[in-house]
Order: structure tokens, then C-alpha cells, then sequence
């Protein structure tokens, strides 16, 4: 129908970004003809950018948290749009005063008991565990219901949009830095988002020396600039092997630069989260390894896909995580951590080298 507009709301982190903009792929599907307009962190942006079911970026901005009246003024830019329906996404204090202030009459959430007056359609998560996409994606879709009775395309995954000179800027980084690019590359997240999702270095070194032990590899470190003492301290766990395959200094300054040069690699390998990811957006296997605080069931998105290999502390062990509450799990995953020992799924880990990366 010509004149639809949709406003989509996800100001949180990458990885709930790109999930999200599978709500903006589906709305153009079903209405070809309709603008959209998606709500985001200025930090994410990257991984959003060029895509083609988005029609327009609004950054939410940290200035707006920062000053009321900024915060008000771009509140009442809403006003001006006449939006068919709004997908609040992120459901809380910011996105619901962005919902209140749109005059869509369509909005739909997720039921909060702090702001159900403001929306039309509410629902309430899904906790079920037998989903092929994973909770992440599953509940997202939940808020397509009201707009879209049966989607056309029910499989449909995240995607990054990555334009040609971008890609032959980053083969060429790889060239000029001496890698050889007849042999894989793995890129390896050493660092989670935070130190509560980042599986222990040691851990992490004993299954890169496992790794470099099968055959020739390139391996590239994804962390940023102020992690470096965290490079340091894995190189330390490492075997002469291991440091001789791991390329250190090949660095991106921005997203856009890491993105890529992670199409560029044959796998990722390392924490769950924006890196594990953006890897499945772009394509690439990725091996995931889960903070045991984190559900599995909701982020182990795209399971049934070959390419795409996860481990978590419930695999192994169920009765330390099995009857815990997330918070309970959450102050005490350093305990839990030290559980989650590599010899646990280094098998694994070699059976995804040898069928997905070499």
C-alpha cells in the first residue's frame, strides 16, 4: 500500500540492532512501496549502514541523555511524521517516550507494566526452546503480528551491506601486511562486551595452540585499542606456534574497516556477541563460545545452519547452570568461568576447523 510509513525502535547494541533490521526487511516485503525509518544508537551505525530496507537512519544520540532539552526537541520531531504504525523494540523510558510522541495509531511492544497505556498491541516474550531462528529472532517477529498475518519469508536472516571499495581496501590491507591469502584466516574475539562475557584468556590460548597445531593458519585478533594489555596477556598463553600464525598488529580505526576485513576471513572463532554476530550477518562460520549467564537458547540464532557452531557451560556441565536465576548466574560467572575449561570442547572446536574452516 503506497503511503505506509513505519518507524522501528532499537537503541541497544549490535547485535540486537542487527536482529531488528530483520522487521525492517519484512515490512518492505510485505509493503514494498512503504518508507521506513529505524531508530538507533550512533555507535551502530555501521553495521546498518547501505542497508536497502531502511530507508531512513535516525540516530539517537548520547547528548540526548544528557540534556533535556535536546532530548525534548528531537522528541518533537515524531510529531511531523505521520507514521502508520511504530515497533518499539527496546520498550523502555527513551524508546516509550519516542512511541508517546509519534501519532501513529498502531504501536506495538513488549508488555511492561510502566508503559502499557502508551501502546495498541502488546505481547509478552516467548520462552520456548524448540525455535529454529532463536528467542532473539522469534520474539522480534512476535511484533510483526498485528501488521503481517503470515510472513512470505519466514527464514530470513540478519544482513550487512558492505560496498565494493570496502572490501578491496581490506584484501589489500591484508596483501600489504604480508599475509598469505592462499592459506585461511580466522579472525578470534578475544574479549566479550564485557569482562563478564569473555571466556577465560588462558582457555582461549590452550584452543588457538589446539588450532595451530592442525595445519598452517593466519590468525587475526579483533579488540580495540584500550585492550591491548588483554593481546599481551593472551600472547603470553601461547605456544611459539600459535604466536608465529597470530597477526597482531593488522588493525581496523573503524567498524566499517573491521567488517571487511572479517568477510574477508574464513571464520570467526571467540566470544559470543557483536563480533559472533556481525559474522553471521556477513556470511561467514562462526563458532561462538556463550558467557554462562547468557541464554543460549535466545542468541544461538540460525542454529540449524552449518556455519554456525556454539558452545555454553549448560552443554557440558547442566547442574551448575540448570535452577539458576540469570542474576544468580551473573554474579557468579568468574566461579562459572573457571568451570567452562577448554578441554571440555576442544574436540569440537577441531571439528569445526576441519569442516568449515579448512
Amino acid at each position: 500500500m503506497v503511503g505506509n510509513k513505519f518507524l522501528v525502535i532499537q537503541q541497544k547494541m549490535i547485535g540486537d540492532v542487527l536482529n531488528s533490521t530483520l522487521i525492517c526487511e519484512h515490512l518492505k516485503i510485505h509493503f514494498p512501496y512503504a518508507t521506513i525509518h529505524y531508530v538507533i544508537y550512533e555507535h551502530t551505525l555501521p553495521v546498518v549502514e547501505g542497508n536497502p530496507f531502511i530507508d531512513k537512519i535516525i540516530l539517537f544520540k548520547k547528548e540526548y541523555k544528557k540534556s533535556k532539552s535536546k532530548f525534548y526537541k528531537f522528541l518533537k520531531e515524531f510529531k511531523q511524521e505521520e507514521y502508520t504504525a511504530v515497533i518499539d523494540v527496546y520498550c523502555k523510558t527513551e524508546s516509550n517516550l519516542i512511541s508517546y510522541f509519534s501519532k501513529a495509531k498502531t504501536k506495538i511492544s513488549y508488555e511492561k507494566w510502566y508503559s502499557k497505556f502508551i501502546y495498541t498491541d502488546l505481547f509478552t516474550y516467548s520462552k520456548s526452546t524448540d525455535t529454529e531462528l532463536g528467542l532473539a529472532v522469534e520474539n522480534r517477529l512476535l511484533l510483526l503480528k498485528p501488521l503481517i498475518d503470515k510472513l512470505k519469508e519466514e527464514n530470513l536472516a540478519p544482513k550487512i551491506f558492505l560496498r565494493e571499495e570496502e572490501l578491496i581496501k581490506a584484501k589489500d590491507l591484508l596483501i600489504k601486511s604480508g599475509i598469505d591469502l592462499s592459506e585461511p584466516i580466522l579472525m578470534i574475539g578475544i574479549k566479550g562486551s564485557s569482562d563478564d562475557k569473555t571466556y577465560p584468556l588462558k582457555y582461549l590460548a590452550e584452543l588457538i595452540n589446539e588450532i595451530t597445531n592442525l595445519k598452517s593458519i593466519n590468525i587475526l585478533l579483533n579488540y580495540t585499542p584500550d585492550q591491548k594489555s588483554s593481546v599481551q596477556e593472551l600472547l603470553s598463553y601461547c605456544s611459539e606456534n600459535s604466536k608465529n600464525c597470530i597477526h597482531e598488529d593488522i588493525f581496523c580505526n573503524s567498524l566499517r574497516d573491521f567488517l571487511a576485513l572479517l568477510k574477508q576471513c574464513n571464520g570467526y572463532f571467540g566470544n559470543e556477541g557483536g563480533a559472533s554476530n556481525m559474522s553471521k550477518a556477513l556470511g561467514v562460520p562462526n563458532f561462538a563460545i556463550f558467557s554462562p549467564w547468557i541464554s543460549k537458547e535466545a542468541w544461538f540464532t540460525y542454529h540449524s545452519d552449518p556455519k554456525n557452531w556454539a558452545v555454553h557451560l549448560k552443554d557440558f556441565k547442566p547442574e551448575l547452570i540448570n535452577n539458576k536465576s540469570k542474576k544468580e548466574k551473573k554474579e557468579n560467572v568468574i566461579s562459572l568461568y573457571k568451570e567452562f575449561t577448554s578441554d571440555l570442547f576442544k574436540d569440537k572446536v577441531i571439528s569445526y576447523m576441519e569442516s568449515q574452516i579448512f
